[in-house]
């Protein structure tokens, strides 16, 4: 410790405070960026549990704006942290469902006599601005391949599909039961029990503590009171506490947590797919399909790592870029063991890229599947017509209109041509993926049609290996490497 710079020394007895709140990235952070990055997150919590300067963990939790794969993993970081013996106590001044999942599994929950508690149940909703567009003169001229492919039904529909309504249920169910059992596991629970009170529309704290669902009503201040008291430290003094900025910046080898000789990259690919960066994005915002696959190329000639694992977390984008990146992983695949890792969402072009990896790991919880295709233009002759626009094009070649004449609807040819195209990029699709999971088309095609599906469910189609976070990529990775089990390893 003599040896560490002086943000990386910590006071012993102090207190990790960290403050879950707003969006969660998954992405490493800057010591000079906003927000909470997941990895550094997490690792915070597994470097505290071996740190004996770090008496326990204090969690302020605020309204949180990230998925439920996210809020998986840090769910079982906080129930790992908890094996340490070392306490972790949450305070939530506002709780919802999210909020609620991760307070439920510390060994102390806290909230002021006025919190906010919306324990109401879960939804999922979606709009529709067919009405909208028929009124105005605008008519989406829309291909989807796969019955389940809702993304253009907001433009062209006007209320939802039968196959929307049936895969949306489905997502629902499965994640509110989940969320029921392990509240119920955590707090002791029957799941009926905690179903009957999320029912009852309990919004008093006072029934909160009187059913067990929290520990007691304090104060923040009267929390940390409580927490000095319990480290033996003065009443009149401030609670020794390390923030997790200051945290993250505590390096691995001063906890003797230090890897081995062996490495495996780690490649996070988060936001929607684009094939090169627009001149109006921000360096940070999606998956650049370009810089993606020089990121691989890079890895697949470097003697340095024993495995990769890519981190995804997109919705999808690009099909083009996709089916690129999709070939360069797969390429790298034949040099050296790749796990893809799915986050809170790896779904369509996400999906895509994830295929082309050895073994898949996904959160029980991650939103992935939907291999279809959507593709469309708009038909804007009436909203013309109505606001006195004019356009005419003179054009040689039979389709060269198809995309360009958005005056007009399709011609029956070029509809026709527009559809096939359509159908060729899904087939490709789906039999890439059949090829990947060593499935039939015909297996492979009953669990696509552009269906989303939660990660337990995708594992138990075949979709996905093994369903867990980061952690479990990397011992899959040691295993495939033929790196010990025992054996540190540097994840970079």
């Amino acid at each position: 410790m003599l040896l560490a710079y002086p943000w990386e020394r910590v006071r012993k007895g102090s207190v990790l405070t960290i403050k879950l709140q707003g969006q969660i990235s998954d992405q490493l952070k800057s010591r000079f960026s906003s927000g909470l990055s997941l990895p550094q997150l997490c690792e915070n919590l597994i470097k505290a549990a071996y740190d004996p300067r770090i008496s326990g963990v204090y969690l302020h939790i605020e309204p949180l704006n990230c998925g439920w794969g996210k809020v998986e993993e840090i769910r079982r970081h906080i129930l790992d942290f908890k094996k340490s013996g070392k306490f972790i106590v949450a305070y939530v001044p506002a709780c919802g469902e999210k909020e609620y999942y991760l307070g439920s599994a510390c060994v102390e929950l806290y909230a002021p006599p006025s919190a906010y508690f919306s324990l109401y149940g879960l939804t999922v909703q979606a709009s529709f601005l067919g009405g909208i567009f028929e009124k105005v003169g605008i008519e989406p001229q829309v291909q989807r391949i796969g019955k389940y492919k809702s993304a253009g039904d907001q433009l062209t529909r006007k209320n939802m599909s039968q196959e929307n309504c049936e895969m949306l249920t489905a997502l629902l169910d499965n994640i509110y039961g989940n969320w029921l059992d392990n509240v119920a596991s955590t707090k002791g629970k029957k799941r009926e029990e905690v179903e009957n009170f999320v029912n009852e529309g309990v919004y008093q704290v006072e029934r909160l503590k009187e059913e067990g669902y929290i520990t007691d009503i304090l104060y923040d201040d009267e929390v940390i009171d409580l927490l000095k008291k319990r480290l033996g430290q003065k009443s009149e003094k401030k609670l020794l506490t390390v923030d997790y900025r200051k945290y993250s910046r505590v390096r691995n080898w001063t906890l003797g947590l230090t890897g081995g000789k062996d490495q495996i990259a780690v490649i996070r690919a988060s936001g929607s797919i684009s094939r090169v960066r627009s001149p109006l994005s921000l360096s940070s915002s999606g998956i650049v399909g370009e810089q993606f696959i020089e990121k691989i190329r890079t890895i697949r000639e470097s003697k340095k790592y024993k495995a990769v694992i890519i981190r995804i977390d997109s919705p999808g984008g690009d099909a083009l870029a996709s089916d690129l990146m999709w070939r360069e992983i797969k390429l790298l695949a034949a040099s050296k063991p790749v796990i893809a890792s799915m986050s809170d969402v790896a779904a369509s072009g996400g999906y895509y890229m994830a295929m082309a990896a050895g073994c898949i790991v996904a959160e029980s919880l991650t939103l992935t599947g939907s291999i279809g295709v959507v593709t469309g233009k708009f038909n804007l002759g009436k909203l013309y017509e109505r606001i006195g626009f004019n356009k005419e094009i003179i054009s040689r070649g039979k389709y060269a209109e198809l995309t360009a004449a958005e005056q007009r609807p399709f011609r029956p040819d070029e509809a026709e041509l527009f559809a096939k195209s359509a159908q060729n990029a899904y087939k490709m699709f789906r039999d890439k993926a059949a090829l990947s999971r060593s499935m039939t088309v015909d297996q492979m095609e009953e669990f696509a049609q552009g269906r989303v599906w939660i990660g337990k469910d995708a594992a138990s189609r075949g979709l996905v290996d093994a369903l867990g976070g980061i952690s479990r990529a990397v011992a899959i990775a040691k295993q495939k490497a033929n790196i010990p089990h025992d054996k540190q390893v540097v994840a970079e």
